[in-house]
């Protein structure tokens, strides 16, 4: 005899009584939220407004090569690890992450070479070759990066920061670590010599901070490098989406994408859903939102009279730079290129002031180069190489007409790489596409196009940027890189940890229901 009763999930579906958390958007914050709120007893559906999940760790696959859209720097593994062991699982099981070295080669404009790694003995020497007086005060900076970390990642990271006396409580410490310097002026106080000072301060950058302007916490960056390493994940960043993906569908969760949500539904100031963009309404016992913080508030929350994120203060806020990626495949490999590259225009505080004070694009610029067919070759057809290239330009508060711009500028970079690292790469280019300040805000949801939302100045950080647990909405929680503590995979992953602190307990909401 046949068994015709249904298959287990769809059992699973119609009985599943346990309070619903909805996810909007389904970046690695939205992501590893989700599966924390899976773990501790929610149904948890995640809503994608794109065709596929990860957000800005979207996957583009053509031509044969495999780009990844986003972030691509894994500096501390073990936020991974324990998402995989909430659901009894490794994360070694779904996922090869890889250590890269050197974690960057850092390529002067005067073509210059000074290669960052973990190894503490390759380190001093590569100061030492730049400047021999300045190896112990590198090595004073790194102690002082310690000490920074222990505070503001290991006891502040993922802790909430709903009240100003949260805030009061660690103003001590913040001045005991010099957190009211900048990271530039922190690193400046260490080592005499500029490049140096260029290589232990460029760090904010890949956050969206200027390190000129950017609170010395963030110096704790070259500590967690040292401790945990710099990874890649085989198969791409998109290996991990895909991986986080399957532990929340794992959980009984659903991850549905071409979702996009219009608005979140609330009553008597209380979260209760969302409506989409289809007209399709959603019921939910609490509402995390891993969209850009100010697009949630301006956009998402239309009746609602908001009390501290007014839209004037959102207007008046300060965002990060933007971006513009130019993602190429090549016929040909560069075996002598690293994984990652920094390549250094002729100006540092110059370039960044026009980037961030006068909102200009300028003529010159400094590029980040990805190459992870140098660790994985399988993302690329058998003798290719993948590339991305990334640009950090003004936000569109510029006015910068990027439909114009676009292609003078990517030739302009094109030329740049063909002078230096990627020799003729003009004629070696067999897939192409770009990313701009425009495509940040039309299709990532980016207030501004701004490529990680507020700008990670003091004024901005911890209780001072939108918090974890909404001020406006009850039941409504916010995680990604607009939130405390910030951008970067590490701490949009912490953003989600802080739920376990605000969100209530499953039970705790069935027994109220």
């Amino acid at each position: 005899m046949h068994d015709v009763s249904p298959p287990v999930h769809a059992r699973t579906f119609r009985a599943d009584t346990r309070p619903h958390a909805v996810v909007i958007g389904s970046g690695f914050g939205g992501l590893a939220a989700a599966v924390r709120l899976g773990a501790r007893g929610y149904r948890t559906t995640v809503l994608e407004k794109l065709d596929a999940p990860g957000g800005r760790a979207y996957v583009h696959r053509q031509d044969g090569f495999t780009f990844d859209a986003g972030p691509t720097i894994i500096t501390a593994p073990f936020l991974f690890e324990e998402l995989w062991w909430l659901c009894g699982r490794r994360l070694a099981d779904d996922v090869t992450l890889k250590p890269v070295s050197p974690f960057y080669r850092i390529r002067f404009d005067d073509g210059a070479v000074f290669d960052c790694s973990g190894d503490a003995a390759e380190m001093r020497e590569q100061i030492a070759r730049f400047s021999a007086g300045d190896v112990a005060g590198y090595e004073n900076f790194l102690r002082a990066s310690e000490a920074i970390f222990k505070v503001g990642f290991e006891e502040l990271g993922d802790v909430p920061f709903d009240s100003w006396k949260d805030m009061a409580r660690i103003v001590p410490a913040m001045l005991r670590l010099k957190s009211y310097r900048t990271v530039y002026d922190f690193v400046a106080s260490f080592v005499r010599d500029e490049r140096l000072r260029v290589v232990l301060s460029f760090h904010p950058l890949l956050i969206g901070g200027n390190p000129f302007t950017t609170t010395s916490i963030y110096c704790l960056i070259a500590f967690l490098e040292r401790r945990w390493g710099v990874h890649f994940a085989m198969g791409g960043t998109g290996s991990l989406v895909k991986g986080l993906v399957g532990l929340i569908e794992g959980q009984g969760g659903s991850v549905r994408c071409g979702s996009e949500v219009a608005e979140i539904l609330t009553q008597r100031g209380v979260a209760t859903g969302v409506r989409l963009a289809s007209g399709e309404t959603l019921q939910a016992d609490i509402v995390v939102s891993n969209a850009d913080p100010a697009w949630t508030y301006k956009k998402l929350l239309p009746g609602i009279a908001r009390k501290r994120w007014t839209d004037r203060r959102i207007d008046n806020a300060r965002y990060s730079m933007s971006l513009f990626v130019w993602y190429f495949g090549t016929r040909r490999r560069f075996d002598t290129v690293a994984h990652h590259t920094i390549l250094l225009g002729p100006r540092y505080r110059g370039l960044l002031q026009d980037i961030f004070e006068r909102k200009v694009l300028a003529e010159d610029f400094s590029l980040y180069l990805h190459r992870p067919t140098a660790t994985d070759p399988s993302l690329a057809p058998p003798g290719c190489d993948a590339f991305y290239v990334l640009s950090p330009v003004p936000h569109l508060e510029s006015g910068i007409d990027w439909s114009v711009q676009a292609e003078p500028y990517r030739q302009r970079i094109e030329r740049a790489l063909s002078e230096t690292v990627l020799p003729n790469l003009g004629h070696e280019v067999v897939s192409s596409r770009i990313l701009t300040p425009q495509d940040f805000q039309d299709r990532l949801s980016s207030y501004r196009g701004a490529a990680f939302g507020l700008e990670p100045i003091l004024t901005q950080s911890a209780w001072f940027r939108p918090h974890n647990r909404s001020e406006e909405v009850e039941r409504l929680f916010l995680v990604g890189a607009g939130t405390h503590p910030g951008a970067g995979l590490p701490g949009v992953l912490s953003s989600a940890r802080v739920l376990d602190d605000i969100v209530p307990d499953a039970q705790s909401l069935e027994k109220i229901a």
